[in-house]
């Protein structure tokens, strides 16, 4: 049956009905009219499909899959067609066991080290981002599984996620926060995007008709659905008037109110119609899949390795590696018996990950034995001695170092950029031993390294999935040349991050004052050192670069291995303008191509020129324009190792300057890292908005559905403050008893969660949520009557 006609056939109740999920994992079928069930499944890098009890915080098993490398990883391998292959292996897996569309990936900005979700993602640069994210999408979808992109947009960190106003210029927010997505909708053509919990400018992602209507379905051509992130929905009637198709997971008093809203004509009857038509196409191509399909684990697996072994980044060597065969090897840290391969969260996969200790054994050195030297939380003086006594009895030591497996987690910021002191105090011990010292970084942002400077080598392997360690061990002896670039840039101490001062922000909102300069675009512009620069890592062979030639489509140059092995490297196309008149990072990443080389093979590569390579976004006139000028086109190894410069005239567009007569001192030096509010309200054209809470005489505050379980300890009622205390006290109760991990979910997925997520996790009608407000706000036997006169949450509605 025609869908439209599908559409005559429904109530105004039957059609809100199907605006958000039949359950937790899945939308709501019309088995009689032929549209069947849609279901989906977290996977950013694993397949984490629950068959029975549901959750979307990692707290519930999912079913048994490959873990591959996260984001932050794969990343640092910066090869588009590794990212696509990854995604069409995902989504054989996803096929197998009844997924129709896998939630991932997930490419917003690293903008901050501390941001504890920064394990999911690609980069701080948006150009890399977008187009490794778009490689994922089509290797998804070519297994004939749906891709959904999230989370649309500005959402980069996760502290109070779920309500936090990102307060950001025009500017910034097309060139950096949305470029990558614009790359990844029109390169790679996913079935969905996925709004973010926060707001945009004073506006709900889901609910942004800016975000969604003009920009993403308008400027972009998106014709695909727009959901809610889990519990993300807010104004359900806001949002399906800005084309955000479907909440998630079900939530019957937000289908009430859509219906409510079409019959009192404050929604249009047009606007649920068009949601449906894309959820009715989305369910016609991957809806009623059965599951039960086969993959092929080992070979998945072989790639898994392969795939983390290319990512991996040598950031030191001094003549430490590869390994030698029958060199005397020796373990020392936790990590290396218990790894640390993925973050926490929502996109956990059930996978084995083994650890160094169990695979060394094959690599052709001698190794001659583990000792921990650390625990989880502290190093024993025992346990230090022992493990400098294995480390004198050893060549070459493999220090392991980073957080555990709780310490990156979607829901929870890091509190800092510093390794665990304890495993430092081990490793300074190791490193006075005179011993030639690796450090192993398994960790899934930048860090500061502390004592492991003092080491000979430096490897990262990042969170590397499954296969980690046997990929890990690959690279350290030579059977895979190095070839990972950081896709992030590793600043000295954190206090170097332009955000370092804002970060996460205050409760009301997060300012992005530092603009455009985040990460290497601040620190090439401000020219502030850095640790490790963004795209640089090492290798067993060397490069060099000859021969540019630059036209009006491309940059080309003669790559050569002038080393004795076969190796890849990563060339990087960078462009920036001196003389400008509108501020702009000293340099920006306009292209990359990853070449791989057999030893004195030399190659002509070419990278050519987006359409957006010398372009920027003018908030003034609302469009890309172009200054006119001479440009500078550099070719590097990485941002700060150019190795090849041209310079090129273009024609601009003749835009007035859009910042003519204001006073942006720190936006035009780049030196953005403690800007007055005053210079930021400029730049936004309009007025900070407040940040922090609306405190009465008593220091107490109105509560709201948008109020989280923290704020609750504000509350102007008891219950409000109890219900805040008993929360945390379960958590530090499960802490006492050791229940670490399910008190890892309560911090996680309660503290900033707010009342609505409470009614909507909770299966709370309208009336009971009205209730607890009540309650919370000292309305004590009101809101009793209220939550009891409100019964449970109503069926849902019949479509006839």
């Amino acid at each position: 049956m025609d869908h439209r006609e599908i559409l005559g056939k429904l109530t105004p109740e039957g059609k809100a009905s199907l605006l958000s999920g039949r359950d937790f994992w899945s939308t709501r079928p019309l088995e009689e009219y032929g549209i069947p069930s849609v279901v989906f499944s977290d996977g950013p890098h694993g397949v984490r499909r629950q068959a029975e009890k549901s959750d979307h915080i990692g707290l519930n098993e999912s079913l048994p899959a490959t873990c591959f490398p996260p984001a932050c990883a794969l990343a640092n391998s910066w090869d588009v067609s590794l990212a696509e292959e990854q995604g069409r292996l995902l989504g054989e897996e996803a096929a197998a066991q009844g997924a129709g569309v896998l939630l991932g990936p997930a490419l917003n900005i690293k903008r901050n080290p501390l941001c504890g979700r920064n394990f999911e993602y690609f980069s701080e640069d948006p150009l890399l981002s977008g187009k490794l994210a778009a490689a994922y999408v089509r290797g998804i979808q070519s297994a004939g599984v749906g891709a959904c992109v999230k989370h649309f947009a500005a959402n980069n960190a996760e502290t109070r996620r779920m309500v936090s106003d990102s307060v950001i210029d025009d500017r910034t927010l097309r060139e950096i926060y949305l470029a990558g997505f614009e790359i990844a909708v029109k390169e790679g053509a996913p079935c969905a995007v996925m709004a973010a919990y926060n707001k945009v400018n004073g506006t709900f992602a889901s609910e942004n008709e800016r975000l969604l209507r003009d920009i993403l379905r308008g400027e972009w051509g998106f014709g695909g659905v727009v959901m809610t992130d889990w519990g993300g929905g807010n104004d359900r009637p806001a949002a399906v008037a800005a084309g955000c198709d479907l909440e998630m997971p079900h939530c019957a008093y937000a289908d009430e109110d859509v219906a409510a809203a079409v019959r009192a004509g404050k929604l249009s009857e047009e606007d649920v119609d068009a949601c449906l038509l894309r959820l009715f196409s989305l369910a016609e191509k991957y809806g009623g899949r059965e599951g039960g399909g086969t993959y092929d684990s080992a070979s998945h697996a072989a790639f898994a390795r392969r795939c983390a072994a290319e990512s991996v980044v040598l950031l030191k060597n001094e003549g430490v590696l590869p390994l030698a065969e029958g060199e005397k090897v020796c373990l020392i840290g936790r990590l290396a018996r218990f790894p640390h391969t993925q973050g926490a969260g929502s996109s956990a996969v059930n996978a084995v990950a083994d650890g160094c200790l169990s695979v060394i054994g094959g690599y052709g050195v001698e190794f001659v034995g583990y000792a921990p030297g650390y625990g989880r939380r502290r190093a024993g003086r025992r346990s230090m001695k022992r493990a400098v006594a294995l480390a004198e009895r050893s060549d070459t030591v493999l220090f392991f170092l980073g957080p555990d497996d709780l310490g990156e987690s979607e829901g929870i910021d890091r509190e800092n950029m510093k390794l665990p002191q304890f495993q430092l105090d081990v490793l300074s011990e190791i490193v006075q031993t005179g011993k030639k010292v690796v450090a192993v970084l398994q960790c899934g942002g930048a860090v500061e390294l502390g004592c492991a400077e003092r080491c000979g080598a430096i490897v990262l392997p990042s969170l590397g999935g499954q296969e980690a360690s046997r990929a890990l061990l690959d690279v350290l002896t030579g059977a895979v040349n190095p070839s990972g670039r950081l896709a992030e840039s590793f600043p000295a101490a954190y206090a170097d991050c332009p955000s370092a001062s804002r970060f996460p922000g205050r409760p009301m909102t997060t300012e992005y004052r530092e603009g455009i300069y985040v990460g290497y675009r601040y620190y090439l512009t401000a020219k502030v050192p850095v640790r490790y620069p963004f795209g640089f890592g090492m290798s067993y062979t060397s490069f060099s670069y000859s021969d540019l030639e630059v036209n009006g489509e491309d940059a080309s140059f003669v790559l050569t291995n002038t080393g004795g092995r076969a190796g890849a490297e990563t060339a990087q196309l960078y462009i920036g303008k001196k003389d400008a008149a509108v501020f702009r990072p000293a340099l920006e990443l306009k292209g990359f191509c990853k070449v791989r080389l057999g030893a004195g093979e030399s190659r002509r590569v070419h990278i050519g020129f987006g359409e957006k390579a010398f372009r920027y976004f003018n908030a003034a006139t609302g469009a890309w324009e172009c200054e006119g000028g001479a440009y500078e086109v550099c070719i590097g190894a990485s941002c700060e190792d150019i190795r090849l410069r041209a310079s090129v005239q273009v024609a601009g567009t003749g835009a007035p300057p859009p910042y003519a007569g204001m006073s942006l001192p720190g936006y035009e030096t780049g030196r953005v890292n403690d800007v007055p509010k005053r210079e930021f309200a400029a730049l936004l054209g309009r007025e900070v908005p407040p940040s922090g809470y609306a405190f009465d005489k008593k220091g107490r505050i109105q509560t709201g559905e948008n109020s989280t379980v923290n704020d609750l300890r504000y509350a102007r009622g008891f219950a409000g403050r109890a219900f805040y205390r008993v929360v945390r006290g379960i958590y530090f109760m499960l802490r006492a008893v050791g229940a670490r991990k399910a008190a890892h979910t309560v911090r996680m997925g309660a503290f900033d969660l707010p009342v609505r997520g409470l009614a909507k996790f909770g299966g709370l009608s309208r009336p009971r949520t009205e209730g607890l407000l009540l309650l919370f706000n000292g309305k004590f036997f009101a809101g009793l009557r209220r939550f009891f006169s409100g019964g449970k949450r109503k069926g849902k509605a019949k479509n006839k």
